[in-house]
């Protein structure tokens, strides 16, 4: 066994390597960028190294520098985790000239499987069933016009090289085609530098069922049953679960096997996972194969009580496979959900920012948390947004789901939008509950997962006024204590008014509007002129900083988090924003540019559609940004003319700024 190895990666994988390691006494190797000179990952292992700039490129995929940190900490083995240099062929060939191990497979069995339609020439003949669909050399939009009228729209144009949903398009008909197959191949070229695309059938009511399966280097494979991650945003996981729901022990028995028939057809070694379609009749059908650790192996481990990264550690070093097929059994259910600093309302954007607030469900037997951030840290724009995952085990779906939904209600992240209440919403809706579920499960259910925001609760403003009035008292005290003299009326917060009873008035900006709370002091309390009712409101702070309030006699836990005029009244599982208003400076700054387009997120304009002095109608498409290797389309709000334009493709934009100006008239 290695005495010490090199994770080339960072965020929560490199993390949960590290825990594994620790746990059998191999010490660990980190390698960090400037972004992440401070990061978690850096602080957990043993030894780390600087390697480069922000930018992954400068960085993280500079594999020659991480062949050089090898010899200079001693590493015998390096564990890529997922992305970045995971499946790069080139790298695995690189270490092994070094006398390097690659916890990870052979180098052909990634280049086996690194182009999409080599897989599905592979699959085919080891007879793993395939969707129809054209995987061949030649590239043009008029091939992939006419293999469409062959296969029949709706088509699915894929990134060969590609994974994680980028350089995907659904074309539903023959008019979408060129737009689509230029932004897939635009999309893939940046993320994968190759831009050689596949076409297949668009199933239109699969579900995505993947299999986990382990080879060793003594001719041995087994599957370690099925995860279901039809639940997908950009073609993103977004829900996994293991065991599939509504797997019927014959058809699990042939998925498991025709993926251990793809391992075996490429002479594989170590993790991977075989990834199928399946249809309603309960045909499956081979999409690709992740030669590699994956995202959601979690829920694989919590159903089997096997630790996948051990396995990974003890077959790269020659070791047997720790099972055999007959020993591996199904114990309850589990499901993880990827936590992630996006915005649901905004197609899922990804936000950035520094996280000044995190608190995450308390793990236990049933709850797991796998994460590479603390609270303090940046969400930055260079790496993929995801702030933790949250994986749930119970001896039944049910009793899983309970326990995700009491976790969802628990998670408190402040300083970034977060996917949270979208998976909370999720996770109660009657269709995931009865696992009426497929890969269009989002946007079939649109409206009941995106609903319209409602106005701010009678509650959160309630909650809002009362830690604003806690606060007040408690900086009081703390000037009567250093003032010596601790009754001066000066630092009293009673609201006292002559001819008047004492009351407080409080604004806030909710939105673009401006709400207003008459606070009255009793007693007993606050008498609170909120916008559904008068409640008589009363709380104190405990000792973790936590309102355990008392609302018209109704008792309740909440958490404020204060950042400047900023108020995040986090209750029920939902977070509400809130800003303290003040009404006499409310003249300034009040100006807006009408006809103005922002950016919605921090990234580059990949290009710009338009010019200056051009008519434009409401919809058409201006300008083309990227983040994150995503691309986002900035549409025309109204029809007008193109009055300036503030930036050029190849600009680096922040979040907020002007792009351009459309007048109107």
């Amino acid at each position: 066994m290695f005495h010490k190895i090199l994770i080339a990666n960072r965020g929560e994988i490199a993390c949960r390597v590290i825990k594994t390691a620790r746990r059998m006494g191999i010490k660990t190797v980190a390698v960090y960028s400037d972004a992440d000179a401070s990061a978690m990952h850096v602080a957990m292992a043993d030894e780390a190294f600087h390697i480069g700039g922000s930018a992954a490129a400068e960085s993280y995929l500079c594999y020659d520098k991480i062949i050089d940190i090898c010899k200079k900490s001693g590493a015998q083995a390096v564990h890529p985790g997922y992305g970045f240099l995971s499946e790069n062929a080139a790298f695995c060939r690189a270490l092994a000239e070094n006398d390097i191990t690659f916890i990870g497979p052979p180098v052909g069995a990634i280049e086996a499987m690194g182009s999409k339609s080599e897989a599905k020439k592979i699959m085919e003949n080891a007879n793993v069933p395939l969707v129809p669909g054209f995987h061949g050399e030649e590239q043009s939009v008029e091939l992939m016009l006419s293999e469409a009228e062959k296969i029949g729209y709706p088509v699915i144009l894929k990134a060969s090289a590609g994974g994680g949903g980028k350089g995907m398009r659904v074309v539903w008909n023959a008019d979408e085609m060129s737009a689509a197959y230029d932004a897939a191949k635009r999309e893939a070229m940046k993320g994968f530098g190759d831009d050689h695309m596949l076409i297949e059938k668009y199933l239109t009511k699969p579900r995505h069922v993947e299999i986990q399966v382990f080879a060793d280097q003594h001719d041995n494979v087994v599957y370690l049953f099925e995860r279901d991650c039809s639940v997908q945003r950009r073609h993103q996981k977004v829900f996994e679960e293991a065991p599939a729901p509504m797997m019927a022990q014959d058809l699990r028995s042939k998925m498991g096997e025709a993926a251990c028939n793809a391992a075996r057809a490429i002479g594989y070694e170590g993790a991977g996972t075989v990834e199928f379609l399946l249809d309603e009749d309960g045909s499956f059908y081979f999409m690709e194969m992740n030669t590699r650790l994956q995202v959601e192996h979690p829920v694989t481990e919590m159903i089997t009580g096997e630790d996948l990264v051990e396995w990974q550690l003890r077959v790269a070093a020659g070791q047997n496979l720790p099972r055999k097929q007959d020993d591996l059994t199904i114990n309850g259910h589990a499901i993880e959900v990827r936590v992630y600093a996006e915005d649901p309302d905004n197609d899922f954007l990804p936000a950035t920012g520094k996280l000044k607030h995190l608190r995450p469900p308390q793990e236990s037997a049933h709850v797991r948390i796998d994460t590479g951030v603390r609270e303090g840290d940046e969400v930055s724009i260079h790496y993929d947004p995801m702030i933790s995952k949250l994986i749930v085990w119970a001896n039944t779906r049910e009793g899983a789901l309970r326990h995700l939904r009491k976790a969802l209600n628990e998670y408190q992240v402040v300083g970034v939008t977060t996917n949270i209440e979208f998976l909370a919403t999720v996770a109660a809706h009657p269709a995931f509950v009865n696992f009426d579920v497929d890969t269009g499960f989002i946007a079939k259910h649109e409206s009941d997962l995106f609903p319209d925001r409602e106005n701010i609760t009678d509650d959160a403003l309630a909650l809002a006024c009362l830690d604003v009035f806690i606060s007040r008292d408690e900086e009081a005290q703390s000037h009567a204590d250093w003032s010596g003299d601790p009754f001066s009326p000066w630092n009293s917060t009673s609201g006292f008014r002559m001819n008047d009873d004492n009351h407080h008035e409080l604004y806030f900006i909710n939105g673009e509007d401006i709400i207003t709370v008459t606070c009255h002091y009793r007693d007993e309390g606050y008498l609170m002129e909120l916008p559904g009712a008068d409640v008589m409101v009363r709380g104190v702070r405990d000792e973790n900083g936590d309102l355990l309030a008392d609302l018209g006699g109704r008792r309740m836990k909440a958490t404020v988090v204060r950042h400047g005029e900023g108020l995040e009244i986090l209750v029920h599982g939902q977070a509400h924003a809130l800003k303290l208003f003040d009404p006499l400076a409310a003249a300034e700054g009040m100006n807006e540019a009408s006809g103005s387009l922002t950016s919605p997120m921090p990234g580059k304009v990949v290009a710009v559609l338009v010019e200056k002095d051009q008519n434009v109608k409401e919809g058409d498409s201006l300008m083309i940004l990227e983040a994150m290797k995503m691309e986002h389309t900035i549409s025309a709000p109204m029809d007008g003319v193109v009055v300036d334009i503030f930036f050029n493709a190849g600009d680096q934009l922040e979040e907020g700024v002007e792009l351009l100006k459309i007048d109107s008239e």
